[in-house]
């Protein structure tokens, strides 16, 4: 716990097999009190491994997407409980033992939402990140400031931590189940006004590590843009969409869950 605050871990899986174990060991269980891994139904012993390590493990029967697995993670930490929500991949991309700083962030109620970023610093490119990924990062990056009026290092890095109460707000359960959930997740909390930090986070590819590949990447990018142009649509009051509309597709909360 940090200041009160109950913390959960949630890992989106799929075919972390290699990589769960030394993720799950850098985690600061002085501070985590739930960790919580869904499996999309991963072609390896993901699954097995979570739950031999004593992790509260969920398996989607068939894959739902990067989105969808999220929705998964969510949910569950919220029914579970959870004051502060960090998302971490298990493909060790990002190092585990940032969970720390970034949670303590959110219970020391200054900000509702925090992000590692791979911008901030020059950990992106030493970390082998691929140019052209770096590339469109820091071009989306720009086009997407200018068009929700915000100012953020990066909106791509995977690794996040959310209060309960953004969690709760957030009609997340309108956004997409492929990549672009993140991006739409990101400017949903900037729409409805929450406080987003970032912290610097180091980054490290290598060939276990997952990573769309171009086309993909093109797919995501696209994703980008068109959420981008509806926030600022929206805004202007030219046309509505589900994704920044009210408290439809929200999650529920724990007592919501028994009820």
């Amino acid at each position: 716990m940090l200041s009160n605050k109950r913390v959960a871990v949630i890992l989106p899986a799929y075919n972390a097999a290699k990589t769960l174990q030394q993720t799950y060991d850098e985690l600061p269980h002085d501070i985590v009190d739930d960790v919580i891994l869904t499996d999309d139904a991963s072609h390896d012993k993901t699954a097995e491994l979570a739950e031999k390590l004593g992790i509260h493990t969920i398996r989607h029967d068939a894959n739902r997407g990067y989105g969808g697995n999220q929705k998964t993670c969510y949910a569950a930490a919220l029914a579970r409980g959870a004051d502060i929500v960090v998302m971490l991949h298990p493909d060790y991309q990002y190092t585990p033992k940032l969970a720390t700083a970034m949670a303590s962030m959110i219970a020391s109620e200054q900000f509702d939402a925090v992000l590692g970023s791979r911008i901030l610093g020059r950990g992106a490119l030493a970390g082998g990140m691929p140019v052209y990924k770096y590339v469109s990062n820091r071009f989306l990056t720009l086009i997407q400031n200018l068009l929700v009026g915000y100012k953020l290092s990066e909106y791509h890095t995977g690794y996040r931590a959310w209060s309960h109460e953004i969690l709760q707000a957030l009609p997340l359960m309108n956004c997409s189940d492929d990549f672009v959930f993140d991006n739409q997740m990101l400017a949903q909390a900037i729409y409805f006004g929450f406080r987003i930090g970032e912290i610097s986070c180091p980054t490290k590819y290598f060939p276990e590590a997952s990573s769309i590949n171009f086309r993909r990447s093109v797919t995501y990018g696209l994703g980008v843009l068109k959420t981008s142009l509806q926030f600022r649509l929206q805004r202007w009051g030219i046309a509505e969409y589900a994704i920044f509309s009210g408290k439809d597709g929200r999650m529920r909360t724990a007592a919501e869950s028994h009820t």
